[in-house]
């Protein structure tokens, strides 16, 4: 497949936004933990930039937030934000999974397109976004000694983002913008999540005889 470089700016704004939303998704998480301030930022920050750092790092491109601080900079202040209203506001237990969603819609869109336009095969693109959306839940649920929810049944975590990318890479191919593609892949990721969590949907589990 031909590359389709996505513009700058597009990539630059879905990522900030993507950081923003899964830092404030892992300090929500972290609510049974009683954490301290310091214990929400390490959970934010390693949530909001770890799937992209291994991103950059198997692609040979600088890391996003250490070639630009603004991204530390948004993850610091919506964990900041997010801590702060959340000590005054009743947060329903579970609340995370939705921002959570979002998150994940977010950094696939980003992680495709940042692969994409480095010239990569498709289907390593569409993996690219998948590691890019999927690991920094992994690292947070970790930190909070939960099993990652990635590997929980009913949950349609690295599927929902594996189609996801899967759709932008097809509709790319198909000739659309880059704005029309990335909203495209980001609805069916955060639909497929949202449909999950609704209804349970889940894929078939090993069971051996």
């Amino acid at each position: 497949m031909t590359p389709l470089p996505a513009p700058a700016e597009l990539i630059y704004a879905l990522g900030m936004a993507a950081v923003a939303v899964n830092a404030a998704s892992a300090v929500l998480e972290t609510e049974d933990k009683k954490m301290d301030l310091v214990g929400a930022v390490i959970v934010g920050l390693a949530t909001s930039l770890g799937g992209g750092t291994l991103r950059d790092l198997l692609l040979n491109r600088p890391v996003f937030w250490l070639g630009d601080v603004a991204y530390l900079f948004c993850g610091l202040l919506a964990v900041g934000l997010t801590f702060v209203l959340a000590r005054r506001i009743r947060v329903r237990a579970g609340l995370f999974v939705v921002p959570d969603a979002v998150g994940l819609a977010l950094f696939t869109v980003v992680g495709c397109q940042i692969a994409v336009a480095a010239g990569v095969h498709w289907l390593s693109a569409s993996l690219l976004a998948v590691i890019t959306g999927v690991v920094g839940g992994m690292l947070r649920d970790i930190l909070v000694n939960e099993v990652p929810l990635v590997m929980r049944p009913g949950t349609l975590y690295a599927t929902a983002s594996w189609l996801g990318a899967l759709t932008l890479l097809g509709a790319l191919q198909l000739g659309w913008g880059d704005a029309a593609a990335a909203t495209a892949g980001g609805a069916v990721v955060l639909g497929l999540r949202l449909a999950a969590i609704r209804w349970r949907l889940r894929l078939p589990t090993y069971r051996s005889r």
